[in-house]
């Protein structure tokens, strides 16, 4: 039986100091989706991201991009496999110009002098920070600016698959709505992207697919309607009740097992 085109997580089990954060986690992302994780602090969300990128090893699972093992894999080496990631906070060179922290992103292809100047004009062409504030000292851009030249070092390897860690920290509306049309724009050119949200409706709405984590396990996945349709989501974390869109849908997928409660640089380029 053929593998599923994109990413996918089987029985993941991840922690820091001899306790587990991640506890047998079942995840697949498949290509050219959006996938956000929502869940309460402490449920393993950002801990997902960083055993995806290698920079945390897990004891035990396995995880697949388009049927290729990542865990075990350095965190180059999983950069080699087209996964990038953009932290939460703090991922610039703040010395450094836009355009200089924008070509470590090219690290990888630094000795293919074409390619690297073609995916520097595809980012500029994408991403008119890059081109407007080229020469600007990175540590003098908003947070918004910031969000944005991040997302850009990582668009210079073409990335298979991008993940996001809370994309909306920090960032006015007209940040975040440039930050939404850039992540619109990556699901529609076929990049598959995973997010994790502490802004759950936000979160849903950039989403094509949710995911919702408590206790280092998946409780529910869906399409981003479904979940974000669900009562019981909906009660904890919109501030209320939702009535489904469609009651002929199929329905939100429950993990098998009841969580237990939570006790609870990125690999740049």
């Amino acid at each position: 039986m053929p593998s599923l085109k994109g990413l996918s997580l089987k029985g993941v089990v991840a922690g820091y100091g001899g306790g587990n954060v991640l506890q047998g986690v079942d995840l697949s992302c498949a290509e050219g989706t959006v996938t956000c994780i929502v869940g309460p602090n402490g449920a393993g969300k950002s801990t997902v991201l960083r055993v995806i990128s290698g920079l945390l090893r897990s004891s035990a699972g396995e995880i697949t991009l388009d049927g290729d093992r990542v865990d075990g894999l350095s965190p180059e080496d999983v950069l080699r496999l087209g996964i990038t990631q953009v932290p939460q906070s703090h991922a610039l060179f703040p010395a450094m110009t836009v355009q200089e922290n924008v070509l470590m992103g090219g690290y990888l292809i630094r000795r293919d002098r074409t390619l690297l100047q073609e995916r520097m004009a595809m980012v500029r062409s994408r991403i008119p920070i890059v081109a407007d504030r080229s020469h600007d000292i990175a540590g003098n851009l908003s947070g918004g600016q910031r969000r944005m030249v991040e997302m850009a070092r990582c668009l210079m390897l073409d990335p298979k698959l991008m993940l996001l860690d809370e994309p909306s920290l920090g960032l006015d509306p007209r940040s975040l709505a440039a930050v939404a049309d850039l992540i619109d724009e990556l699901n529609q050119s076929g990049t598959t992207v995973l997010l994790v949200e502490q802004n759950v409706r936000l979160g849903l709405g950039l989403a094509t697919h949710g995911v919702v984590m408590e206790g280092g396990k998946v409780r529910l996945t869906g399409t981003a309607a479904e979940v974000k349709d669900n009562p019981e989501i909906a009660a904890l974390y919109l501030g209320g009740s939702a009535t489904p869109a469609s009651a002929e849908g199929p329905p939100v997928s429950a993990a098998s097992s009841a969580p237990s409660p939570s006790t609870g640089p990125v690999p740049g380029p």
